[in-house]
Parts: C-alpha cells; sequence; structure tokens
C-alpha cells in the first residue's frame, strides 16, 4: 500500500465497486426469502396489451448484474449456483433476484420440502435385517 491518500489496489485488481452500490444501498429484499437451493430460472417474455405494465418495465432499468443473471438462468440455477459464478455475496444476489421477480423477469422453482426421516424403530428392524444376512 502506498503512502497516505495512495491506491490501496494494484493495476490488476480493476475497478472496486462495493455491493452495496449494486443494491442501490439495499441489503435485503422483502419479499420472498430465496433458498439457497431454490432454482432460479429467467422467464419467457410475456405478451401483454396492459398498458400499465409495460410503462412500468420502461421506468426500470436492469443493471449488467440484472442482464448476467438472466444470461445464467437460461437454465435452472440454484440461488447459491448464481452467487458462486457471479463471484457476488448471496445477500447481494438475493437483492438483485428480488428485482427480477418483481418484474417477472424470472420464476423460483422451491425446493422440494425434505422427506421425514423414518423412524427408530424402522431404522433398528434394517440393521438387524442386514446383520441376520
Amino acid at each position: 500500500m502506498e503512502g497516505r491518500g495512495g491506491a490501496w489496489y494494484d493495476e490488476a485488481a480493476g475497478p472496486v465497486v462495493r455491493p452495496y452500490a449494486l443494491t442501490g444501498g439495499r441489503t435485503h429484499y422483502d419479499g420472498v426469502d430465496f433458498d439457497l437451493v431454490a432454482l432460479i430460472v429467467a422467464a419467457e417474455p410475456a405478451v401483454s396489451d396492459d398498458d400499465s405494465a409495460a410503462l412500468r418495465a420502461s421506468q426500470w432499468s436492469p443493471e449488467p448484474e440484472h442482464d448476467m443473471i438472466l444470461q445464467l438462468c437460461r437454465t435452472p440455477l440454484s440461488v447459491a449456483e448464481i452467487a458462486s459464478d457471479l463471484e457476488l455475496p448471496l445477500g447481494v444476489v438475493r437483492v438483485l433476484l428480488g428485482d427480477l421477480l418483481d418484474h417477472a423477469l424470472i420464476q423460483v422453482r422451491r425446493p422440494a420440502p425434505v422427506a421425514q426421516f423414518p423412524g427408530e424403530r424402522v431404522l433398528k428392524e434394517v440393521i438387524d435385517g442386514i446383520r441376520a444376512l
């Protein structure tokens, strides 16, 4: 690091953008909670004659990170995979996904509920059966 007021990164690092700058200072999405394993897929563009929907879409200009997410999500990806591929913090990705969801540009496929584990009695019977072999 150079002296006072000098650069604190090297030229190879490129431009540094703080995560809160990508989200406009937002730290979380107030809508649905994006589970780490929820699958995100880019939505098919809907054809609509609704003028209010067109107006809302025209007033919002997505950031480059939004576009990168849409490119990645042509095939379903989990929230964790998106964060990893973009090398962004999970909280930032969740806020960006919230923006896309608000504008109906993505679909969220919730993970299937975890199957209930068998009871202790069933497990003991399985172990006894294996030992009997």
